[in-house]
Order: C-alpha cells, then structure tokens, then sequence
C-alpha cells in the first residue's frame, strides 16, 4: 500500500529518506557539470582519434554497467555496436564478479569500465587482459581505487567519478582529482577503502550515480564521433535535469509533481512499460530495475508495437481493470486491494503517424486498464533522455519511501 499523505509531506519524506535518495536525484544536474569538467580535466576532450572503434565492450559491476551500455548503445543508434560484458561468479558481490573478454577483442576495440566502487577484484585483470590484445582502455572510477592504478599502468585513460556536491563521501575513494602534495586537501585525502554500499554497486545505478559514469562517456563518444554530446549540449542535459529537480522536489504538491503523481498511480498495480524509440526503451528498462531495487515491486517491460501481443493477454485476464464486477462492493478498509495492470507508455519523440502509440491508448481503454504517459519534452536527444531518466528515478524513490511495506 502506499501512503498517499506522505507524498504531500516533505518534513516526513525527509525522515524516511534514510539513503538520500531524493538528494541523489536532485542533484543529478550538477554531477553532469562536476562530471564534465573532471572529463576535461582528465583529457578526454582533447583527444583525437584516428576514427570510430569497430566496437565498443562496457563491462562494470551490476546495473551500473548494464545502464551504462544500455544507455550508450541506444544514443549511439546503428553508428557502432556497444556490447555489455556480462560478469559471472558465485554471487553478486562484486568480490565475487569476474569478467573476460571476447575472444576477438583486439586493437580495433574500445573497452569502457564503470563502477562507483573500484575495488572490485575482477576488473584489473580485465584491464589486464585488454592491455594485452592492444584494446584502448577507458575507465569512470573512484580516484586511487584499485581499479584506477590498473588503467594507469595498462596506459588507459582514467577519469574519476564525480560526487554529489553535498556529499564527498559517497564512494570508498575520494572522487575528486589528487591535489597537490603537501596540501592540506592532499592530506585529508583518503586512500584506503571505507566501505561499499551494496545497492551501488550490485544494483541499478543509483539516482545521480549514474549521471556520474555516463557524463565522461558521453563527452568521450562525441569526440569519436558516435554521440553528439559537445559541452553545449552536456549543459544543456545539467540544465533539463535542474528543472525536472524543481518540478519534482518533495515541497511540491502531487497534483503538480509528474513524479510523485506517477508513484501514486503505480501503488496497488503491475506496471506494463511500454516504450517507443531506443532511449525510451533504456529508460524503462531502468525504471523497472530501480522499481525492483528500491520499492520492491514487479514491473513488465516491452517495446511497441510488440508489446501489444506481448502483453495483450495480460489486459485480458484477472489482471484487467474490470475483470472483477464485485469490485465495487469490495470492503476497502478490511479486504486488499487487487493487483490490477496499468499502462505506462514511454516515448522519446513526438507522436507520428506511424507510431504505435494510439494504438496502445485504444488497446487500454477497450479493456478498461488505467493508463499513465510520460511525454518528451522537446529538445534534443539526450535532453529527453535526462527527463524520462529523471522522473522516473524521482517517481521510483516517491513509490520506495511512501510504500508501506518498506516502511
């Protein structure tokens, strides 16, 4: 059940708030800022590569790998194949996660290493194993992890992860450059492991987490020619995601907030994500997980126009909103509510006349199913992608902290 009073109760929502959720997202617009410049700190933007890789291996620990490769393969369209390295192991910690690489990686191949822990032990041997095929290595880490001596010895580029502007402990390893020796910031520095929250690292990419190791691959891909993401256009994302933080922030009221609105129309239901465009399919595949992870509930995902027959046997089942005629005569104090589906559709661009989506609207309203969507912006590609990456993330941790169950 969800407690609805609490959404409109920001003192609350901050006591519940235990993780920071809410300031994670909040201040995913400033890590796209910290992360870009750390990117340009490190070199990255004063590369010139001799052209595009034939293709590009992203390998890190969990949903922080996987929503990094999803993410990057879908604003990279058909210009080059983006490949996750699936780790395997006894478990999902990341102690026990190890990674190989393709037998035909070799000179012509990019690897990309994300992770906001670093100290996974699977990874140097990683970075060893394409040091010694000749791949060019990248990495987004913690500085003075493991993982970031092991790129600097294979003579990769390492760039640190940014951390969130109110929270410089976020990470087991300081996430900003090394300053100088003898400084007083040099020796505040830690350089020893603190400890790695689970969800981080084996999870999906936690709200502002993500828009840390995505920022530097973004500004690393344009400059090899896969994604147009010039400073510009990264300010431009800060920006969106800044206003999207204002229109979803917990002091504003439900009926105004698309976030806190959206968790209040998932509580009781099976979300059926429904997507349309490649963006929008990586951002309901990361909603579902982040449902998953933090509120503890199912969500389906499937992209139009397949997820019509996909999931069209669902809306006429017992999962339909009018599958029960007694419904109404249900006692809703003593008696639960039944789970009943509900539509979410995604979409990255405006709707055409080829597009599915109208046909998803009628194939809900004739079985009578609850219908929610989450409509582009306007703007580029990439600042669509921060919205529908943004209020889901916000609507997710409204569902996780008003949930009663998880309370």
């Amino acid at each position: 059940m969800l407690d609805e009073s609490l959404l409109d109760a920001p003192e609350a929502l901050a006591r519940a708030d235990v993780r920071g959720l809410l300031r994670g997202a909040a201040e995913s617009g400033a890590r796209v800022r910290t992360a870009a410049r750390y990117a340009a700190e490190a070199g990255v933007a004063d590369l010139k590569p001799d052209g595009r890789p034939r293709s590009v291996l992203v390998a890190g620990p969990g949903a922080a790998g996987s929503c990094t490769a999803d993410l990057l393969g879908a604003l990279s369209g058909n210009n080059c194949p983006v490949s996750l390295i699936a780790p395997t192991g006894v478990a999902p910690a990341p102690g026990a996660l190890r990674w190989t690489l393709p037998g035909w990686a070799g000179p012509l191949d990019l690897l990309l290493l994300v992770t906001p822990d670093g100290a996974e032990p699977g990874l140097p041997p990683l970075v060893e194993q394409a040091y010694r095929r000749g791949c060019s290595i990248v990495a987004v880490a913690p500085a003075h992890s493991p993982l970031a001596g092991a790129v600097e010895q294979a003579r990769g580029l390492m760039v640190p992860l940014a951390a969130g502007p109110y929270n410089n402990n976020s990470a087991p390893y300081d996430t900003a450059p090394p300053a100088p020796a003898g400084t007083p910031q040099a020796e505040g520095q830690h350089t020893e492991p603190t400890g790695t929250a689970p969800d981080e690292v084996t999870g999906p990419a936690l709200p502002g987490t993500l828009w840390g190791l995505l920022t530097p691959l973004l500004v690393l891909v344009d400059r090899i020619g896969l994604v147009a993401a010039p400073p510009s256009v990264l300010q431009q994302v800060a920006d969106r995601l800044d206003q999207v933080a204002e229109r979803c922030g917990p002091a504003i009221a439900t009926y105004t907030n698309p976030a806190k609105a959206l968790a209040a129309e998932l509580a009781g239901s099976l979300p059926l994500l429904w997507t349309e465009g490649p963006v929008a399919a990586a951002a309901g595949r990361r909603f579902a997980s982040l449902l998953a992870l933090l509120a503890g509930r199912p969500a389906l995902v499937a992209e139009l126009p397949g997820a019509l027959a996909a999931h069209g046997a669902l809306l006429a089942g017992s999962l339909a909103g009018g599958a029960d005629p007694d419904d109404f005569f249900r006692d809703r104090v003593e008696e639960a509510e039944a789970l009943r589906a509900r539509v979410v559709l995604l979409y990255d661009e405006q709707v055409s006349a080829l597009s599915a989506v109208p046909t998803a609207r009628e194939l809900a309203l004739a079985h009578d199913t609850a219908l929610s969507e989450l409509e582009p912006g306007g703007g580029g590609v990439l600042e669509n992608a921060a919205e529908l990456l943004a209020i889901t993330d916000f609507a997710a941790v409204y569902l996780a902290l008003a949930s009663t169950e998880r309370s």
